[in-house]
């Protein structure tokens, strides 16, 4: 009976706090009669959002779309390249100053380079900075999950010459497979960000991006906060996604 109890907590309680913060909004948009191009109202947005729900979904397929492929590519080089540092620790050693290089740089700069580089009318660029985005999070959780293993498990593969890659996996995957899905849970959403941020400088017309500096710019805020919205769903779909992954390959996986 207690664990139900806290999962219905777990639910009610962010949903109570979520509508009292709209609630809060709603009604000091209408008390101090706050202007629209400083913030709308909940009640503007969501009108709005109903309204162009055809416009969202189309703007959010193409940002999902290129999130999505940011976040797959992203998350195997990024395993990938884990792995080969955990068993090479002179690759450890040659890739640390790239990988802190990879994770300042700026997307406002680089997505332009991108641009220019691959043309303006492909998506190749959003899906770039995306994946470059969820490199990072995913290597580092998963390098460091990779060097968890225990010096004992280490021993008996050594005792019963398992080679390398037999070890690692064998022991050391299974050891990591948690660091590696806490990573891809921060990158899910990095990669919506990442793929937003950059329709922002150019590229194809398109994306929830794009379409909130148009609605912004024609002085619809109301539409421009939908789109917001819009992302905001995106962002959670992508992951909880990850999350129910992750639950999926916990339950699935042998307990120590």
């Amino acid at each position: 009976m207690r664990p139900a109890i806290g999962s219905t907590r777990a639910v009610v309680a962010p949903l109570v706090l979520g509508i009292g913060a709209l609630l809060i909004w709603q009604l000091a948009v209408m008390a101090l009669d706050i202007k629209p191009f400083v913030l709308p109202s909940p009640v503007a947005i969501g009108t709005q959002f109903v309204d162009n729900i055809p416009t969202v979904w189309a703007a959010s397929v193409i940002t999902g779309t290129n999130a999505l492929i940011g976040l797959i590519v992203g998350g195997i080089v990024g395993v990938v390249a884990a792995v080969i540092a955990a068993l090479l620790p002179i690759v450890d050693e040659l890739s640390a100053g790239l990988v802190a290089a990879l994770s300042v740089i700026p997307i406002v700069a680089l997505a332009p380079v991108l641009y220019s580089m691959f043309g303006a009318a492909e998506e190749t660029a959003r899906q770039i900075v995306a994946a470059i985005a969820v490199f990072i999070p995913v290597y580092l959780n998963s390098l460091r999950g990779l060097r968890q293993v225990r010096p004992v498990h280490r021993d008996l593969m050594r005792a019963t010459a398992a080679t390398p890659w037999q070890a690692t996996r064998v022991v050391t995957l299974p050891t990591a497979t948690p660091f590696v899905f806490t990573g891809l849970r921060i990158a899910s959403s990095l990669a919506v960000i990442s793929a937003l941020i950059a329709e922002y400088f150019g590229g194809p017309v398109g994306g929830l991006g794009k379409s909130i500096t148009s609605a912004a710019s024609s002085s619809n805020y109301a539409l421009a906060w939908a789109y917001v919205l819009g992302s905001i769903v995106l962002g959670l779909l992508f992951y909880g996604a990850t999350l129910a992954l992750e639950r999926l390959a916990s339950r699935h996986r042998p307990s120590a």
